[in-house]
């Protein structure tokens, strides 16, 4: 990257960090950040050095297999999630015109030991690394005036397009079938309904768990503590309707609240 171009990036990625810091919004970024997975990514480890607040976990996103071949991509990705970004079941979240959407998601606890150990995480030994499993939603949106998604870069570049994080009471880890637990997502207010399945989740949430964690050893990621992953929706981007309260539920898993208000 050229130093004209590097200082445009760390321009850009200060006024991301602002919005995000502030909750307000900013014009939509170029398309040189978006279009290319590469930039995005320079981009988003750029606002992550910005940024005070703690990173507590990761989140797996572009995990819909359908979608990462319409965008013509080989792979999901992963952004680092901020303490400031995660509430317990229940809480509140305020909505805009720029929120995506809602998602219903499974998200596991990873002992601090996984940054000790050099071997690959595989779904034969996943079990030994993982604490605790549950079910969370995730209120996705941007920090920029800007509706949609066209590319998986649009995710990457702000922060993941995350806007909050609830999770549900969390269990011991067990097998189960991750590959096939029904899911539902619905508010009580509207009658606002999405059924899903986590087989959506790169075929299964496990497999997306590996993905993630392979990845991070990979890019020698040490964060010296237990953390959490979130590993993509079962029910897809679900378009806010009305208000209210949402619950998602999770066969074997349980159950997760959000209080969405406008």
């Amino acid at each position: 990257m050229s130093l004209m171009n590097n200082i445009e990036l760390k321009n850009t990625a200060k006024r991301l960090v602002n919005a995000f810091n502030k909750g307000t919004f900013i014009a939509p970024l170029s398309n040189k950040f978006t279009k290319n997975t590469k930039t995005s990514k320079l981009l988003l480890e750029e606002c992550q050095q910005l940024i005070s607040s703690p990173v507590i976990g990761f989140k797996a996103g572009g995990t819909g297999k359908a979608a990462l071949k319409q965008w013509g991509e080989k792979e999901p990705f992963y952004a680092p999630i901020f303490k400031k970004n995660l509430l317990k079941s229940n809480g509140s979240v305020k909505i805009n015109k720029y929120t995506l959407g809602i998602e219903l998601e499974v998200f596991f606890e990873i002992k601090k030991s996984f940054f000790s150990s050099d071997k690959k995480i595989t779904e034969k030994n996943i079990s030994s690394v993982i604490n605790y499993v549950g079910p969370c939603i995730e209120i996705v949106g941007y920090r920029q005036k800007k509706k949609g998604v066209t590319c998986l870069g649009d995710l990457i570049s702000d922060f993941g397009a995350n806007v909050k994080f609830l999770v549900g009471k969390k269990q011991k880890f067990k097998k189960l079938p991750y590959e096939n637990l029904t899911t539902t997502l619905y508010n009580k207010k509207s009658g606002q309904t999405a059924n899903g399945n986590t087989k959506a989740v790169y075929d299964s949430p496990v497999k997306s768990l590996v993905w993630v964690l392979n990845k991070i050893k990979k890019d020698r990621v040490n964060l010296n503590k237990e953390f959490l992953v979130f590993t993509g929706s079962t029910v897809g981007v679900v378009p806010i309707q009305k208000a209210g309260l949402f619950r998602g539920e999770i066969k074997s898993l349980g159950s997760v609240q959000a209080q969405v208000r406008n």
